[in-house]
């Protein structure tokens, strides 16, 4: 298979490194589509870890690419806010959100409402829960498994990573199963701008996220005449912080679970299988010994990094790396950038299932909005792989992804593989 993707890589790092360093600027969908940011992040995190960008697209903020300066920024939400939107959103974006109205949620909160809404809606992913979904989601896991084409190329992220995922997320807010497949469809249109992903237009999206958030009062409605379920939307209709939210809110939130419970595992599955097959190595290891499952898991979610960035507002002046950051600047923590900061973490750029401190990653964040189902994103992958593992040799892919057009979710629109016997 032929890699065009790294005359790609060799052109953005001759052009990231001719220019002069205040010209660089990560917030380029076009570099994460041909997966060619690394020599931007790698020569800020060298130059200049604290930069400030004036963006044309994205208007005017400071990139962070060090470790120790996103967690400096990710557990400080007195000083770096979320009220004002946790992505990088371009100047069209926020054009439409000005003319539409925002969409607060409890991860663009800060404390105290914060802490009392995320509350509300933990007990879903708390681990007792996990031990009554596991047994669920490894029946899922297997039949999902057991339906593949052998010997025929199919999109991995179609039949098993969408698939996977939707189930899970249908039984937490507890949709229908028969129409599980709305639920990636929404978080894509959310996450995508016009042109790309199934989002035509800006009226496109109003549309149907407009329907979306009818299709979930409809459910709120029922449930809060209905004695509480451990479903997601009955703990919001009935929680004491949630149950009086506006609609705004209450879809602001539901996007939040959506989006957080769709992409971020449905890519780490789908990055799990390109990075063994760019690893061959590593791919031997596990068929040896599939108790590095675990460690495999931790590995592909550093090395994948699913969302690759989230951003907060100053709210005072604050000194960081030499520069003064204003009160109302945005600042952006560049997750992708730190889990590979070669400070602190070994050879970060390779992909190792057996590192010794394999679940030292920032992917999930820091602080008060560390992700609320990073125990149910393992835990899909774990099972996922022990699957996997007792039933084929091999996933072999056949052709270079599609990767998604956005510098936040960092995922995979299509991933063509092959599977050439079963065990």
């Amino acid at each position: 298979m032929h890699d065009g993707s790294i005359d790609l890589k060799a052109e953005a790092r001759a052009r990231v490194y001719a220019q002069p360093i205040e010209a660089v600027d990560p917030a380029d969908a076009e570099l994460f589509v041909h997966d060619a940011m690394w020599p931007v992040f790698e020569r800020l995190r060298a130059e200049d870890p604290v930069h400030f960008v004036e963006a044309p697209d994205y208007g005017p903020y400071w990139s962070i690419t060090r470790w120790n300066d996103i967690m400096a920024v990710d557990s400080n939400h007195g000083v770096f806010s979320s009220a004002d939107g946790i992505t990088l959103q371009s100047l069209e974006s926020k054009a439409e959100t000005a003319r539409r109205g925002t969409r607060p949620s409890f991860i663009s909160m800060d404390p105290p409402r914060h802490d009392d809404q995320r509350k509300t809606v933990s007990p879903a992913v708390a681990p007792s829960n996990l031990q009554v979904m596991g047994p669920v989601i490894r029946e899922r896991a297997g039949k999902i498994l057991d339906a593949l084409p052998i010997g025929k190329e199919f999109d991995w992220v179609e039949l098993v990573s969408k698939e996977l995922t939707a189930m899970t997320l249908a039984t937490l807010f507890d949709f229908p199963q028969d129409e599980r497949g709305l639920l990636p469809f929404w978080s894509d249109m959310m996450t995508n701008a016009p042109g790309h992903g199934p989002v035509e237009s800006w009226e496109h999206k109003r549309v149907v996220l407009d329907e979306m958030v009818g299709r979930f009062t409809d459910m709120w409605n029922e449930r809060v005449n209905a004695p509480p379920t451990g479903d997601l939307i009955s703990m919001m209709a009935h929680g004491e912080s949630t149950r009086n939210m506006d609609r705004a809110e209450y879809s602001g939130n539901l996007a939040l679970l959506i989006i957080g419970g769709n992409d971020t595992t449905r890519n780490t599955i789908s990055g799990s299988v390109y990075a063994l097959n760019k690893n061959p190595g590593e791919y031997a290891k596990l068929r040896a010994n599939p108790a590095l499952i675990p460690s495999m898991v931790s590995e592909t979610i550093r090395w994948q990094t699913p969302l690759a960035h989230m951003a907060r507002t100053a709210t005072q002046d604050i000194e960081m790396g030499g520069k003064t950051i204003k009160a109302g600047d945005r600042v952006v923590m560049w997750y992708v950038s730190g889990n590979r900061d070669e400070t602190m973490v070994e050879d970060p750029d390779r992909y190792i299932i057996d590192r010794a401190r394999p679940r030292q990653h920032m992917s999930f964040g820091f602080g008060i909005h560390r992700c609320v189902g990073n125990r149910l994103a393992e835990l899909q992958l774990t099972i996922i792989w022990e699957e996997i593992m007792k039933r084929f040799p091999s996933i072999d892919l056949i052709a270079e992804p599609q990767r998604t057009h956005s510098i936040f979710v960092k995922g995979y629109e299509t991933l063509p593989v092959v599977i050439p016997a079963r065990t």
